[in-house]
């Protein structure tokens, strides 16, 4: 009786070495300090939340449009799907950003890491603007984006061309990326809502072969919400990302919400093997992001639902996606 009881004793040990094991800390590598109206909840708040949700490290950057209230609209939108009125190009979300993240004390100024993201992605001009921000913000910036560019019902609101990755404005912004040494984060959708096949592949393929000194991350791997509301599952995501993984080692992929379900967990939210194979077979080029805009209350949320998934990796990969990778993808110095 006592040796079974000593070995109760000794597997609730185990056990419970293996839950503190997996008591995850995390980077958020994809957090927007403003909503599409360029407004917040601010840093206290923000701050409040990461240390909560147990992160440490944060991307920051602002929203790249403002959302219109247009004359016509009795209400005010609360996002920017809420009505038909456009959004337009809004650079001063940067400084938003900036001047939060200077009244900050430097212990806490340091767990943040700002990317530029305010600029017209179909204009030409947008490298200068980048470079000014650059020079103006000396030691700042540690990244380039959200760049917006196929982004299903964002795309056909925002006012002006339809933004794409494989455009001449971007071609000089990544090579501006590549000379400072800056990641961008883009949002390039892999396809439209109804479309069932990967339409617009060359739009973020082109980009990873002409510019291989250039570290790409790809916002959401390519998915969006609208998309799953067409078409529930892409079935062409899993072997168009296998295949560009093997093909361009300066990819890295974001696996924000709209990632984790239906991809990451099946409908029973268990991890799905196919998946789990892939981050093992390419332990450094994933990381967690959670994509809030403004509001920071569901941060802890959209992290943690991660849990399932990591667990089912071994505990030095999920390591490194659930804070490492974010961080090493980083500019090795400041520009």
């Amino acid at each position: 009786m006592f040796a079974r009881q000593l070995g109760w004793i000794v597997l609730l040990g185990l056990t419970l070495q293996t839950v503190q094991a997996r008591d995850y800390r995390y980077s958020d590598a994809h957090l927007h300090y403003v909503d599409f109206f360029q407004e917040t909840e601010g840093m206290q708040a923000l701050l409040k939340a990461m240390d909560k949700a147990r992160i440490d490290q944060s991307m920051i950057s602002g929203v790249a449009v403002a959302k219109k209230w247009h004359e016509d609209e009795p209400k005010r939108p609360r996002y920017y799907a809420g009505d038909d009125a456009d959004a337009y190009w809004y650079s001063a979300t940067d400084i938003y950003v900036a001047a939060a993240l200077a009244k900050l004390p430097p212990e806490q100024r340091e767990r943040f890491h700002p990317f530029l993201t305010g600029f017209n992605p179909v204009d030409k001009n947008a490298v200068a603007h980048i470079e000014r921000m650059l020079e103006l913000y000396p030691g700042l910036w540690q990244g380039i984006g959200e760049v917006f560019t196929r982004h299903d019902d964002l795309t056909a609101l925002t006012s002006g061309d339809t933004p794409r990755a494989n455009n001449e404005a971007m071609t000089r912004i990544y090579h501006l990326a590549a000379e400072k040494d800056l990641p961008v984060l883009i949002h390039s959708n892999l396809t439209s809502k109804r479309e069932r096949n990967p339409l617009y592949l060359a739009e973020i393929e082109e980009p990873l072969r002409n510019h291989p000194h250039t570290r790409f991350i790809w916002a959401h791997a390519g998915t969006s919400m609208e998309i799953h509301r067409h078409q529930t599952h892409m079935d062409f995501l899993l072997p168009t990302l296998t295949r560009l993984l093997e093909s361009y080692p300066n990819l890295y992929v974001d696996l924000s919400w709209s990632v984790l379900q239906p991809y990451l967990l099946d409908e029973q939210s268990k991890p799905r093997d196919e998946w789990v194979a892939l981050v093992k077979r390419f332990p450094e080029r994933f990381m967690l992001g959670s994509d809030v805009v403004g509001r920071f209350d569901s941060l802890g949320e959209q992290l943690h639902g991660f849990d399932p998934f990591l667990d089912a990796l071994p505990a030095d990969v999920a390591q490194k996606v659930a804070q490492d990778n974010f961080l090493a993808v980083l500019p090795k110095k400041h520009p």
